[in-house]
């Protein structure tokens, strides 16, 4: 008995990765059929106080995380980007124009990239390492950005969701950190997004609208399990707009896109201030260097999962 407790006591707690997607309501996939991205500009901006508001709650908590920067907000708030950094928070790409990679020409995405690399290098005065696609495009149909992120100088990737979605995923694809072997022979390591298995089928369970479609108790308990524990690093994820009740309603979508992105957003943030309390958080590389990470695919190989 004496023994088994020892064991239990020895099991270290790993530290979970909770990160934010600086975007704005007007730049969501949802919408991206009745707003045009050269409209962006004519849309009332809410990005920079709903981030600040994050930025404070962590401040208070004490906890730094992981900010994926949109390149066309910082443009455009490139204090609101120094000050996330002067906080102590990680600071990462999350492209150009959030645009979903699959759709794009490799080229325009390889140009985007870089620019979007670029402003947020020459703002933080560091190199920027880490990447997540807008909605987590990264599929099968577009593996080949991984090979252009590598070719960038970008290490890791938070961009493929293990689960199947109308919009993203790789289905039975690995659901804890792993390397991914390019055929240039890079290594870049990839940070799947959350889920747990529930009757056998992977569940999202990483955050944004399932954390506030789920009642919280649903999004507690299937991140326990996905952590086995907290044993096991898992990833969390929200946008600023998620926390902003008073956003102006965008006319004209449909009613699943209106349920996708307004259901409970007066929820969120007393949701993300107990999930914070109840799981010990910190930025992507804190996640990634509390465990050893020994699984590699090559690129290839991803059609054969």
């Amino acid at each position: 008995m004496q023994n088994t407790k020892q064991t239990q006591m020895s099991v270290k707690k790993v530290t979970h990765a909770m990160t934010v997607d600086v975007e704005d309501y007007f730049h969501v996939a949802a919408f991206n059929k009745v707003i045009d991205p050269n409209t962006w500009d004519s849309w009332p901006c809410r990005v920079e106080q709903n981030t600040n508001t994050l930025v404070g709650l962590f401040e208070r908590n004490k906890i730094k995380i992981t900010f994926f920067i949109l390149g066309w907000v910082a443009e455009r708030y490139p204090e609101l980007i120094k000050r996330i950094h002067a906080q102590g928070h990680e600071i990462a790409s999350h492209g150009y124009s959030h645009q979903l990679i699959y759709k794009q020409d490799p080229k325009v995405f390889r140009e985007e990239t870089a620019k979007s690399k670029q402003i947020l290098e020459d703002l933080i005065q560091q190199p920027i390492t880490g990447y997540r696609a807008a909605s987590y495009s990264i599929t099968r149909n577009s593996l080949w950005a991984l090979e252009t992120l590598a070719e960038l100088g970008f290490t890791w990737d938070s961009s493929i969701f293990p689960t199947r979605h109308d919009n993203y995923g790789i289905p039975g694809s690995p659901e804890e950190p792993y390397k991914i072997g390019t055929r240039q022979g890079k290594i870049i390591t990839e940070f799947p997004l959350t889920t747990a298995k529930v009757l056998g089928q992977s569940v999202p369970a990483a955050g944004g609208g399932y954390f506030r479609q789920y009642p919280y108790f649903v999004s507690r308990w299937l991140f326990e399990i996905a952590s086995l524990n907290q044993t096991k690093p898992q990833i969390f994820y929200l946008h600023p707009w998620e926390i902003d009740p008073d956003q102006p309603r965008v006319p004209n979508a449909t009613w699943f896109s209106n349920f996708r992105h307004y259901t409970n957003l007066h929820r969120c943030l007393p949701r993300l201030e107990r999930m914070i309390s109840d799981f010990k958080f910190g930025t992507i590389s804190e996640s990634l260097g509390s465990v050893e990470i020994q699984k590699t695919i090559h690129i290839d190989d991803f059609g054969k999962i």
